[in-house]
């Protein structure tokens, strides 16, 4: 058992935090010493680091709570979590699909405004780009 200030240190998060996945109901229940002090276990330890590296991969708050185990509450098996860790594997992959487009955008408006010759105007051959994308952006989108 340790207190949040060490527990803190061990987890990188900043003890307000700590409290706040508490009152969020996303660690269990804490035991508290007859002093007051919260006292938490590895298990909570180990729950603090999911919930960090489900956050840092993109989960909200609501998404690791459908994740993780709840006392008192009956979750709906793997079919379930499977399901949501699906959902946002299908989001990541929308979002990875959108950066590459817009990374071979900026790249060709690059291209455009280097080859530009001495006193050429930058904005006709940006402009050329940008009509390009904006047709291609109108075909994905649909009528």
């Amino acid at each position: 058992m340790m207190r949040i200030g060490e527990l803190a240190q061990q987890t990188g998060l900043a003890p307000s935090k700590i409290r706040y996945y508490e009152a969020e109901g996303l660690i269990g229940a804490v035991d508290r010493k007859s002093n007051g002090y919260r006292q938490y276990s590895d298990r909570t330890k180990q729950m603090l680091e999911l919930i960090n590296l489900a956050q840092q991969a993109g989960f909200s708050l609501a998404e690791i709570r459908a994740l993780v185990p709840q006392p008192g509450r009956v979750r709906g098996g793997y079919d379930s979590v499977l399901a949501v860790l699906r959902k946002k594997l299908a989001e990541l992959e929308g979002l990875q699909r959108k950066l590459a487009e817009t990374r071979a955008g900026l790249k060709a408006v690059i291209l455009r405004i280097e080859n530009t010759p001495p006193g050429g105007d930058c904005f006709e051959n940006t402009e050329g780009v940008l009509k390009k994308f904006r047709g291609k952006s109108r075909a994905r989108s649909g009528p």
